[in-house]
């Protein structure tokens, strides 16, 4: 488990918490759109030590709530110790995933050590592997909505990117993550997609930011699918 990166304070990273934010290097997909392509592809970047990490979350008990933790993949590398010290420290624990890996959210849920798990919509079944840039398995991410839905905090989100995701596509997404789950999940987030500096594909830099605007049109359009829909800019 190599730790790349930490927030030391966000209100944003866990719902309804203080919490810090720490980045886990490697990831199993390879979407053109992702901002975080030296947690991918292997840029050299110092590693912060667990200990240096675990000393930070000590000190600050008394001013954070939780811990996220997110990628890359974090289910790739993320050490099951490492999560039983911090909920020692009385911290809950966010995990962000893509959901190829419901073998492993299913230990560390079953174990507790796991509060809220975050998973990514990448788009509609039929066009997975292509947005993912990777071959994946639809049975694994299946595995895990139908994991996640039974938890009592989670949400979907998806990173709206213009050319991939038109409300007939997300509405497509929607419908398949409600057939899977059996029931109306609880939140989705619609988040907008910004042309960054540092993007996996560089093709995406000439992109455009995705408008609030939009992102409304398609809230609209799927605001029967979700019990909560969250738009981010």
């Amino acid at each position: 488990m190599k730790i790349k990166g930490l927030i030391k304070t966000t209100l944003i990273d866990y719902p309804g918490h203080i919490a810090c934010t720490l980045f886990l290097y490697g990831c199993n997909f390879k979407c053109g759109f992702c901002h975080n392509p030296e947690l991918v592809l292997g840029e050299s970047t110092p590693d912060l030590k667990q200990e240096e990490v675990l000393d930070f979350l000590q000190r600050r008990k008394k001013y954070l709530e939780g811990v996220c933790i997110t990628g890359g993949e974090p289910l790739l590398t993320i050490e099951k110790s490492f999560l039983e010290k911090i909920k020692k420290m009385g911290y809950k624990i966010k995990i962000d995933t893509n959901g190829a890996m419901p073998e492993k959210l299913k230990e560390l849920v079953q174990e507790g050590l796991v509060d809220f798990v975050a998973m990514d919509i990448k788009s509609s079944r039929e066009k997975y592997s292509e947005v993912c840039g990777v071959d994946v398995s639809l049975d694994k991410i299946e595995e895990s909505i139908r994991i996640i839905v039974d938890l009592p905090e989670y949400e979907f989100r998806t990173t709206i990117v213009p050319g991939i995701h038109s409300g007939e596509e997300v509405l497509k997404m929607a419908e398949w993550v409600n057939n899977v789950a059996k029931k109306t999940p609880k939140r989705y987030a619609l988040q907008g997609f910004k042309v960054e500096e540092k993007i996996l594909n560089p093709e995406f830099k000439n992109k455009k930011n995705t408008q609030e605007e939009e992102l409304e049109k398609i809230k609209e359009v799927i605001n029967d699918s979700f019990e909560d829909i969250e738009i981010r800019v």
